[in-house]
């Protein structure tokens, strides 16, 4: 079993008031300039992954483990990162396989300036999330030299990509969640420099029942006693906005899960 990590929140989220100040700040001023109509970024949930709602979703850090060459490794680069299955390690790496409650996850880019109506095709999403026990792939002890549950996807007419993965565990001090970033084409998305090109990143959140579901499962038990010590509204992501950020999640452990959420941009 895999160290755990609360490093997300201890790198990113503790390092002390000068840094906390500017961050709520910056929070603070979206939301306000969410009221007035002047962000574009915006997301919803839904069964079918769309709403006639086009509200807004924070923008969000990356964390410290995204692996898209603004940390360190960049895994956009590497031919195969092109996938829907992102269960298993490809290229360059050991190999290995995630193991967990099968997750299935579909995102939908539509336009923000049309009131969400309008499909963004040929848009790029990238999205990466912690394993069964907690840690990153590239960058966790133990499961550095792999590079599984990580992806990249251009969305098709109806603005969607699907990704295929396992439900991600629950480490000290974060909420459930996967992470993602929207770029405006594959080929942005897998520059040597897609960093710095990336139209909107933020983090879609599990729902609780599902995770209290899945955590119940064999190889999940350390989820148990962290979730237990959060709730989305002390999360400190989703703690002023989960609702925007929150997944539609249908399915069993027997049959696996799907998760959808829509991102206008």
């Amino acid at each position: 079993m895999h160290r755990h990590h609360a490093d997300e929140r201890e790198d990113e989220h503790d390092r002390g008031l000068s840094h906390d100040l500017p961050v709520l700040a910056r929070r603070r001023m979206i939301r306000l300039l969410a009221g007035a109509g002047l962000v574009p970024l915006a997301g919803c949930s839904a069964e079918d992954g769309t709403s006639d709602e086009c509200s807004t979703i924070p923008e969000e850090t990356a964390g410290p483990y995204p692996g898209d060459g603004s940390n360190g490794v960049n895994v956009l680069k590497e031919s195969g990162v092109v996938r829907g299955d992102i269960t298993s390690s490809f290229g360059p790496s050991a190999g290995g396989t995630a193991e967990g409650v099968p997750l299935t996850v579909t995102l939908t880019v539509v336009d923000a300036a049309s009131g969400c109506a309008a499909p963004k095709k040929g848009a790029a999403v990238y999205v990466w999330h912690c394993d069964r026990d907690g840690a990153y792939s590239l960058y966790s002890e133990g499961v550095s030299d792999e590079n599984y549950l990580r992806g990249v996807q251009e969305t098709d007419d109806r603005g969607r990509v699907t990704f295929t993965s396992v439900f991600p565990g629950c480490y000290p001090g974060r909420w459930p969640h996967i992470h993602f970033e929207v770029y405006g084409s594959l080929d942005a998305a897998t520059a040597a420099t897609a960093a710095a090109s990336l139209t909107s990143t933020s983090q879609l959140a599990l729902p609780k029942d599902v995770c209290e579901t899945v955590y119940a499962t064999e190889g999940y038990g350390h989820s148990v006693p962290n979730l237990g010590q959060l709730s989305l509204e002390s999360d400190s992501i989703f703690g002023d906005g989960h609702d925007k950020q929150l997944a539609a999640v249908r399915g069993s452990v027997a049959e696996g899960y799907t998760a959808t959420l829509t991102v206008p941009v």
